[in-house]
């Protein structure tokens, strides 16, 4: 459903109309020593996460019947955000749906971008519904969050980026929330190196899915729900995830705040909880790199409360 000829075209499509992201090498102190780690920093990203890259590569490749309409995304924050963002700098007219749980910093961002926001439910498959409405009485072109090709396909320009930044690196730690990231990101590497998941043990979708061999409803509850709140894998990430071994690591609470709290007090880097959940699984000891192991890890959102940092 997705391949590596679609993230190529992706990256052709978008070009320099988003950031190329730097890296950041750092050295992570883990229970089976420190470990060197390269930073894919996607929060510095337009609109402060990854999912800007989708958006404008669905928006660039709308067919005729959608060419002067407006977009519509149900979105917890980020992907709403970034769709928002996409449509200001192409002139087009936004609705975004969020949940009523989504955070304040979240809501207050879209609205300062100009999009017209309606809250409606309590998880993401709530939002989905009432976006799927407006959509159709619009006319309007309906965005995913995570499961739509062209926004998996420009996602996986991060893993086009890392084949570059990151010669070396045999393994990419990817957060997985409905999976668009993690697949795009397999996708583009098309088996060059390893691609594994890290969710909150609280909202297992990716692992949930390949215990199940499909895509199955998962209870949400973690404080990276924001960000990772999908109850379900998308279509696409299990497709991809057959085609390429995607692996999947889960990672507790505690250890996601404890491994954002070292991102900001050791490299003073401002992330949201989702974006911590890889170097999560490498702090706690949940993802053990083999001997010659490479590891890159993406950071894939800052689109938090900065009051909520630490302050030593």
């Amino acid at each position: 459903m997705t391949t590596r000829e679609d993230v190529l075209a992706a990256r052709r499509r978008v070009g320099a109309l988003v950031r190329r992201t730097p890296v950041l090498r750092v050295v992570l102190p883990t229970p089976g020593g420190d470990v060197p780690v390269a930073l894919k920093l996607e929060h510095l990203q337009l609109g402060g996460s990854f999912k800007i890259r989708g958006s404008l590569n669905a928006m660039l490749n709308r067919d005729g019947a959608h060419r002067d309409s407006p977009v519509v995304i149900a979105s917890g924050g980020n992907a709403g955000i970034a769709a928002a963002t996409a449509a200001g700098m192409l002139g087009i007219a936004c609705t975004v749906v969020v949940p009523a749980s989504a955070p304040t910093v979240k809501v207050d961002r879209l609205r300062a971008l100009g999009a017209d926001v309606v809250l409606d439910g309590e998880r993401y498959a709530d939002a989905y519904v009432r976006a799927s409405a407006i959509a159709a009485r619009q006319g309007a072109q309906q965005l995913h969050a995570y499961d739509l090709p062209d926004v998996v396909a420009g996602a996986g320009t991060i893993g086009l980026e890392l084949a570059e930044e990151v010669p070396d690196a045999t393994t990419v730690l990817v957060a997985v929330g409905g999976g668009g990231l993690v697949a795009g990101i397999a996708a583009a590497l098309a088996g060059e190196k390893s691609v594994v998941g890290v969710e909150p043990s609280g909202a297992p979708t990716l692992h949930a899915a390949l215990a199940a061999g499909a895509p199955v409803d998962v209870a949400v509850d973690s404080i990276a729900a924001d960000a990772l709140g999908a109850t379900r894998l998308g279509d696409i990430a299990m497709d991809v995830a057959r085609r390429t071994g995607i692996g999947s690591v889960l990672v507790e609470d505690e250890a996601i705040a404890l491994a954002r709290s070292l991102l900001w007090r050791d490299f003073r880097l401002a992330v949201e909880h989702a974006a911590a959940a890889p170097i999560a699984a490498l702090l706690s000891g949940a993802y053990a790199p083999a001997e010659g192991e490479r590891i890159a890890a993406v950071i894939c959102g800052a689109n938090t409360d900065p009051t909520t940092l630490p302050t030593d």
